[in-house]
């Protein structure tokens, strides 16, 4: 089997990007439904956008992952819906997953400041991987120097079509004015995610558990080149899949009309003796206007991969009624 499968089969065991299909965003908590079916409507209006992702372009296995999503709010029933559109596309292999996500999160209010918004999320997955254009070991006659157009290993030749799959969601969500914090568990019914027709190869569960809280800098500190709408966003978000977890900590400073802020990436299992606690430190900057908002980040590396190229993305998202309720980690202003 040429070698390309084997480095990709290596790639499935140790990048748990690929392997879980479950990107994580460094700019989550400004698109945090990518996290938590909850957030469906959470804004009390339209709400749409697209972020994309670039990881390792220098590696020589770049990955590509984009995210549209629209959501809304009905107020005469307390509930908010959304779809969201999530591809990867990892160069080397041309392996492609893409799959097409419907949400739907309903608000309970728990007293004059908390509200209660459990969510649900159903979607059909596919993925695929370009089998034939592999070149296998059945194929090279070297006596004669020849490639031969047919292999004894059919099941590569076969499995040209998409493998399809059911995949089920569930997230618990409490937030106030200020603060939220959020479970999600993805992948409940584990579906089977295998490349080859009588494989099976169910997909780990992914929980996460994430939490902000955001509050005006000039309550607590009083400097006065910082204007009085200037807020600090505060975040966690811990996830668990199969063997992996990881832990991100940030913060974000909102003055006007621009944002800037920082994460940590941590690895608190560290699944080997080589492994590094502190993974990557990810930068952010963005800017609103009116009711559109522009993000972009990039992460920098801080293990021993080597060479990466690193992580950015590019984010764009679009809210209807500036008048509904503000997005956290986004500037308060009216124009």
């Amino acid at each position: 089997m040429k070698l390309k499968i084997c480095l990709f089969i290596i790639g499935l065991c140790f990048v748990p990007q690929i392997k879980a299909q479950d990107p994580i965003f460094t700019q989550y908590f400004l698109v945090p439904q990518t996290l938590n079916p909850g957030f469906a409507g959470f804004l009390e209006t339209t709400h749409i956008g697209i972020i994309h992702r670039t990881q390792w372009p220098a590696l020589g296995f770049r990955v590509d992952t984009s995210y549209g999503f629209a959501s809304t709010w009905f107020p005469e029933a307390n509930s908010g819906v959304g779809v969201s559109f999530l591809n990867q596309r990892e160069t080397q292999s041309g392996y492609t997953f893409s799959q097409i996500n419907f949400n739907y999160a309903y608000q309970v209010q728990l007293g004059d400041d908390w509200y209660f918004r459990p969510g649900l999320e159903v979607g059909r997955g596919w993925k695929n991987i370009g089998f034939q254009g592999l070149l296998l070991e059945d194929q090279i006659n070297i006596q004669t120097n020849t490639i031969s157009p047919t292999s004894i290993d059919a099941i590569f030749f076969n499995n040209e079509q998409p493998i399809g799959f059911w995949d089920i969601s569930a997230g618990l969500l409490f937030n106030n004015e200020n603060a939220w914090i959020g479970v999600s568990a993805k992948h409940l019914n584990r579906p089977n995610i295998s490349l080859t027709v009588d494989g099976n190869a169910p997909l780990e569960t992914f929980f996460s558990v994430s939490a902000g809280y955001e509050f005006l800098v000039t309550d607590f500190i009083d400097i006065s080149f910082l204007t009085f709408e200037t807020r600090l966003l505060l975040t966690g978000n811990y996830m668990h899949q199969g063997r992996f977890n990881r832990f991100d900590l940030g913060t974000s400073l909102s003055v006007g009309r621009f944002f800037v802020g920082s994460t940590l990436v941590t690895n608190p299992g560290k699944n080997s003796g080589n492994s590094h606690l502190l993974t990557s430190v990810n930068a952010f900057t963005g800017l609103q206007y009116t009711n559109f908002r522009f993000g972009v980040s990039y992460d920098f590396n801080t293990s021993q991969i080597g060479r990466t190229g690193g992580v950015y993305e590019l984010s764009l998202t679009y809210q209807f009624d500036s008048e509904a309720k503000r997005c956290y980690g986004c500037p308060d202003y009216q124009d």
